[in-house]
């Protein structure tokens, strides 16, 4: 029996071990897995080196920057029920087209506003109302700001919101329509975060910037890019020397800044190239030396004073060269200098080309135009032209530029006398003499003809052949001859279509 028992002990024993480890192995498996359960795999961390970023540029700048909104007088009409739409006062009040307009057309059931020459009601005040949302910023710590004429052009209240979201109401100081550039003026006991300009000659085609601004009434946003090209025309003045840049520019960052690395205004967005209304990445910025000239004008005088000859002025192009004796492409043609303008005093003639100014080569027309601009009125300049195969120099006086109002047209008063018409076979062109006796008058083109494709289309006036000036078919066979027995390639036609002039060369049939 003493087997017995010690059996039963040892197996009672055995069992107290097991529940022992059972009880252990419960702990263990709802307590500190981590003690016996390998770890998991850390989570991927690259530890690359810092790489520089705009975050401290816009730190220090986007104070400065503000978004510009404006505001414009709209007539209040009679209330006649029609929510300003012609037709609506005619049709009942309970009419389903009428209520829609009433509830939907107004914007929180105001009345539309009317249409531009509706009833006014005279009983009725002008109210404001908010017209555009553009960019700005500001140049000095007592409230001067920029922004685009264009932004503020149609406006009659203004105001700006700061960085921090507070508005406040600005004035006009000035604006110039020609390089699209505004001043305002905030008037505030607080001292501003302002910005200054730099010099964008200094920056090169690559450089980052960064824009700054207020798209699509937003606030206060950032994008960054590359400056892609300078010296853009495209057609939106005569002082045209934009910087490209393809940062995401949008409606409502007009007029707002473009930085470069060190916190300076190299130039203020104005424009974008957009086929859909959006950014597609390339944007014109007015460059900071034009802006900084025009803004110090705009806020010491509040208009922009400008040098100005009075002369019509095209590019010379690759056969307008040839036809002229010129080596190169380069100088501004003067298609025709304006009545008792300084140019026409000094003795410029059509068919002059301008190739420097106080010594200073001129590159095309519009680098003339800048230059010109650039002088003071009340100053003489010397101007170098191209004339019948050598060069001349003519002392100019410099005038102020007058307004687009001021600016003389010319108008001819023809005489009542009968020709007979001319045909030219080898450009593809019928003439006859003019009424005035000045140029032919085209009757008849060829549309095959060399003279078409330059554009010359029936009525237009050739005045000159190679600066000879012509009045009859043989009077411009005769230039011809003379140019092609001189080795010309080509002869320079002065042309006048409605009342503007300009040159065509034509090339010479050598068959």
């Amino acid at each position: 029996m003493p087997n017995i028992r010690k059996s039963s002990h040892f197996r009672k024993g055995i069992a107290a071990a097991m529940l022992s480890s059972a009880l252990v192995g419960g702990f263990l498996a709802t307590g500190p897995l981590a003690a016996i359960v390998p770890a998991q795999a850390e989570a991927v961390r690259v530890d690359a080196p810092q790489q520089p970023g705009f975050a401290d540029v816009v730190e220090k700048v986007s104070p400065a920057v503000v978004s510009v909104r404006v505001k414009s007088a709209v007539h209040q009409t009679a209330d006649d029920g029609s929510g300003g739409m012609p037709g609506l006062d005619q049709l009942p009040d309970d009419h389903p087209l009428k209520r829609f307009f009433y509830d939907f057309g107004g914007q929180g059931g105001q009345r539309m506003e009317p249409r531009k020459g509706g009833p006014r009601d005279h009983n009725r005040p002008d109210r404001i109302r908010p017209t555009a949302q553009g960019s700005g910023f500001f140049i000095s710590e007592d409230g001067y700001l920029v922004t685009n004429n264009h932004v503020v052009e149609d406006g009659s209240a203004y105001s700006v919101v700061l960085n921090d979201g507070t508005e406040l109401d600005a004035k006009l100081i000035g604006k110039d329509k020609r390089t699209d550039l505004a001043v305002l003026k905030v008037d505030d006991k607080r001292k501003f975060t302002y910005v200054s300009f730099g010099d964008d000659n200094k920056i090169r085609v690559g450089q980052w910037v960064v824009a700054v601004g207020n798209p699509f009434g937003l606030g206060g946003t950032v994008t960054a890019g590359i400056v892609s090209a300078r010296g853009r025309d495209i057609g939106a003045g005569p002082y045209d020397d934009f910087l490209q840049i393809d940062a995401a520019v949008n409606r409502g960052n007009s007029g707002g800044p473009a930085f470069n690395l060190n916190g300076e205004v190299v130039g203020i967005n104005t424009a974008i190239f957009s086929p859909s209304g959006g950014s597609v990445g390339i944007a014109f910025a007015i460059p900071s030396t034009t802006a900084k000239n025009v803004v110090d004008q705009l806020i010491k005088t509040g208009s922009v004073s400008r040098g100005w000859i009075g002369v019509q002025i095209q590019p010379v192009n690759k056969e307008i060269a040839e036809s002229l004796g010129l080596a190169e492409e380069k100088g501004a043609l003067v298609a025709e200098p304006q009545a008792d303008g300084p140019a026409a005093k000094a003795g410029v003639s059509a068919g002059d080309v301008i190739t420097a100014v106080n010594g200073e080569t001129v590159s095309d027309p519009r680098d003339l135009a800048k230059k010109i601009a650039a002088i003071n009125p009340g100053k003489d300049v010397e101007l170098t032209v191209w004339r019948k195969g050598e060069a001349k120099s003519l002392n100019v006086a410099i005038k102020a530029m007058p307004g687009d109002d001021q600016l003389a047209s010319k108008n001819t008063q023809p005489d009542q006398e009968t020709a007979k018409p001319s045909a030219l076979d080898d450009y593809g062109l019928t003439v006859m003499p003019s009424d005035d006796g000045k140029g032919v008058v085209v009757t008849d083109v060829d549309r095959q003809g060399d003279a078409a494709d330059k554009g010359i289309t029936t009525g237009d006036i050739i005045v000159s052949v190679n600066n000879l000036p012509v009045k009859s078919g043989a009077d411009i066979e005769t230039a011809i001859t003379s140019a092609t027995k001189a080795g010309r390639k080509a002869v320079l036609l002065q042309v006048q279509t409605n009342d503007q002039s300009r040159f065509v060369a034509l090339p010479i049939n050598q068959g």
